[in-house]
């Protein structure tokens, strides 16, 4: 049976007082919901300089993890995690719209990760991340929205000048700032002893994927690894909110599909 091991951690920085940032899982109850439903960890960046980030934020992952526990099932993750995430989207657009005269500008990124028999899936709007870490490499399985990663999408940047362009922090989709919301989804075979690694920017502008995966090798305790990813963002910078949530992967249960019925492989 499926079965991980996480820590999380969310830190304002040195510079700011106000956490606009906000993380949160969902832990199945008993193996069956393992089985049936799985695991779901998200993390949403209230975007800076807009109104109100913190509320985005939490709204979100709330709507998304309360959304993730009511699901019927089975319905396919991948299916559930877009169906879940723009209903997230329309949440916080909505209370945007209710804040008060003319509304309000509020909204976050967010990336949100679950876990079922041996399969990771992720979804996400905007520039928080996901890695995979596995064999003491860390693999990025989400792609940034913003203006400038997606002109290197396109081939009007490199990949170089991508990293140094002035847009490169101008996110191109963030949750609530339109009622419609492209949600973008990747799904990954996962094996006992990788580790998951969701972060907001705050802590890969600062710490590398090579380091990640140094912090969370297969001695750390993740307790200590996010206490120590979080540390050293605010060591190199510490201008901005710092969140990580690290999933160690224990164990997984190998199924196959056979005329849309699942199977157990040994």
């Amino acid at each position: 049976m499926l079965d991980v091991d996480f820590a999380q951690f969310s830190d304002p920085g040195r510079l700011r007082d106000n956490n606009e940032d906000y993380l949160g899982y969902v832990q199945p109850a008993t193996p069956e919901d393992a089985r049936s439903r799985g695991w779901l960890f998200a993390l949403a960046d209230g975007v800076g300089g807009h109104d109100r980030g913190e509320v985005a934020s939490h709204a979100a992952v709330e709507h998304l993890l309360s959304g993730f526990r009511a699901a019927p099932t089975p319905e396919p993750l991948g299916t559930l995690l877009v169906r879940l995430v723009r209903d997230a989207n329309a949440h916080v657009y909505d209370l945007a719209r209710k804040a008060g005269p003319g509304g309000s500008a509020m909204s976050t990124t967010i990336v949100a990760c679950g876990l079922r028999y041996d399969r990771a899936v992720t979804a996400h709007a905007g520039d928080s991340r996901c890695y995979l870490v596995r064999d003491g490499q860390a693999r990025l399985l989400t792609r940034d929205h913003t203006v400038a990663e997606d002109q290197a999408g396109l081939g009007l940047l490199s990949a170089r000048e991508a990293a140094e362009a002035s847009t490169r922090h101008v996110l191109s989709r963030a949750l609530g700032s339109g009622l419609f919301l492209n949600v973008e989804t990747s799904e990954h075979q996962i094996f006992p002893n990788d580790v998951l690694a969701l972060c907001c920017d705050g802590l890969h502008n600062s710490v590398s994927a090579s380091e990640i995966a140094t912090l969370t090798g297969p001695s750390i305790h993740l307790g200590a690894a996010v206490q120590k990813l979080v540390a050293l963002a605010n060591e190199r910078d510490g201008g901005d909110n710092v969140s990580v949530q690290l999933v160690r992967i224990q164990s997984v249960e190998r199924v196959g599909m056979y005329r849309g019925r699942l199977y157990k492989l040994r």
